[in-house]
């Protein structure tokens, strides 16, 4: 059993864009005419996601648990891994409480996505859609992320030890 009773993770993930790839952000499929590009299908969110809660629980990070050079995980959907990570993070003895993530794009516009991407990651987390914030940023023009060559995402999230009913 866990020896706190709450725990922060952060996690971050970028990757480029390259013109005629599938675009999927946090599970949902984003009309694009760019995607992004990684070994596996390269969610940026999700990834940025894995990470805080692999963080929160020192459990390592993505890329220690699935290594981009194990051809495993070539085109592996990251709600697989993300899936995985719940795995891990319940036989730790952890659960997510939230997550709070912000994606950094210039374009394509994710407001009407939104809510599908909140339902996607709240059932991944086995959490209410209430506890999963989605926020939007652009590069304001600056760096890979504003000048429209990647995407990047960022995610804090809380846990809890697995059985704990009431949060301090």
């Amino acid at each position: 059993m866990p020896d706190k009773t709450l725990r922060v993770g952060l996690g971050t993930d970028i990757h480029r864009l390259e013109s005629g790839r599938a675009l999927l952000l946090g599970g949902v499929s984003i009309e694009f005419s760019s995607g992004l590009v990684g070994h596996s299908d390269a969610d940026v969110l999700v990834h940025a996601v894995c990470d805080a809660l692999l963080g929160a629980a020192a459990l390592g990070d993505l890329g220690e648990h699935f290594p981009d050079d194990d051809p495993r995980y070539e085109g592996v959907s990251s709600l697989t891994l993300l899936d995985r990570v719940m795995t891990l993070l319940g036989e730790a003895g952890w659960r997510p409480v939230n997550v709070d993530c912000v994606v950094h794009a210039e374009a394509p516009r994710l407001a009407p996505y939104r809510e599908a991407i909140r339902e996607c990651i709240a059932e991944h987390l086995r959490l209410p859609i209430t506890d999963v914030g989605i926020k939007a940023k652009t590069g304001e023009g600056l760096g890979p992320v504003g000048q429209g060559e990647a995407i990047a995402a960022t995610c804090a999230c809380l846990i809890a030890p697995l059985h704990a009913t009431q949060l301090s």
